[in-house]
């Protein structure tokens, strides 16, 4: 669909706010494309899955490495998930909500806990002052260096690419996720959707056994769930946590500075960005988080100073996973080495 009659150019002098307002526009989700990928995400899904759970009395590496594969649409599904909690996928709330819940089940998420913790991420994003829910724990350097030999230590440790992309997301999906991290005290809405969720899986892995045994659960669902979880950490890590991010004091915080700022536009090969649903287009998410995923290319055709914003390829990111302390004073993530030849 082309809006180009109606475009406002953007322009260097933009704000984000500014911004905002011009990309609502393309809020509206359409129904018909909606569900479209829904289909074509689900339906290769459960085909894999039936292949590896197939392959099982052939040979268990053609299992695991067809269940590897299904991970990139464990992580769509994720993605189409994390739409609905914007209430971005489709145009009436309930069948969100009950998309939301269902790919749930699919995800280790419980839905209502996962759609508020992330509504949070979004609205103090950037802001020093209100770390803690949704995001990368991160120190500055100064935080850093004033904490006992025991604290660098352990931040250290929970900044390694090891704990990062391999125990956090296993803790995080696994364990974490079975009761409503973070909202404990906020209300049964929250304990009714983690143990609802933890109870349906439950019962979804007992039918797997049953029908099964333990093979299909360790090489057609395990290693499939381990790798979307690490790949969406990683996602989520790069999307956030890159040189040229930023950070603010709470005097000095906006949600929409903050927003575009603090947010990378992870330019991907196509296939990649099919299969992510387009969450590196993370700058304009963060800005207009009702836009639908599959609306974000369009967005950037119609505005090319948007697209060519916030880059960072995947040679950069890389580099991305040695970086781990705030500079408050060149403004710039560093890493451990380059902090220590900071003045102060």
């Amino acid at each position: 669909m082309s809006h180009s009659a109606e475009i406002d150019p953007v322009t260097e002098l933009d704000s984000p706010i500014a911004l905002v307002r011009k990309l609502a526009k393309y809020r509206s989700p359409v129904p018909a494309r909606s569900r479209k990928e829904l289909a074509i995400t689900i339906i290769p899904f459960a085909a894999i899955f039936s292949l590896s759970w197939a392959s099982l009395s052939i040979s268990l590496w053609v299992s695991v490495a067809l269940s590897l594969a299904n991970a990139a649409f464990v992580l769509r599904l994720f993605m189409i998930q994390h739409d609905c909690g914007h209430g971005a996928f489709f145009g009436a709330r309930h069948w969100n909500d009950w998309t939301g819940r269902l790919i749930g089940l699919l995800t280790l998420t419980p839905y209502e806990v996962w759609r508020r913790t992330h509504a949070i991420h979004h609205a103090t994003t950037g802001n020093l002052a209100r770390r803690g829910t949704g995001d990368i724990p991160t120190l500055t350097v100064a935080e850093y260096r004033a904490k006992p030999l025991h604290g660098r230590v352990l931040y250290r440790f929970v900044r390694h690419p090891i704990m990062l992309f391999g125990i956090i997301p296993f803790y995080s999906f696994f364990l974490r996720n079975r009761i409503p991290a973070g909202l404990v005290r906020s209300g049964w809405r929250y304990w009714a959707s983690a143990l609802g969720t933890d109870a349906a899986i439950l019962a979804m892995l007992a039918m797997l056994y049953m029908l099964g045994g333990v093979p299909v659960l360790l090489f057609v669902y395990l290693p499939m769930m381990l790798l979307a979880a690490s790949i969406g950490m990683w996602l989520f890590f790069v999307q956030h946590q890159f040189e040229d991010t930023a950070w603010y004091s709470e005097a000095d915080w906006s949600v929409q500075e903050a927003a575009f700022h603090g947010s990378s536009h992870y330019v991907l090969p196509p296939v990649l960005k099919w299969f992510t649903a387009n969450i590196g287009v993370h700058h304009v998410h963060h800005l207009a988080s009702r836009i639908p995923f599959y609306r974000l290319p369009e967005v950037l055709s119609d505005y090319p100073e948007l697209a060519s914003a916030r880059c960072i390829t995947l040679r950069d990111s890389i580099g991305c996973a040695r970086l781990a302390l705030w500079d408050e004073t060149g403004r710039r993530l560093v890493s451990f080495a380059e902090a220590r030849h900071l003045p102060g």
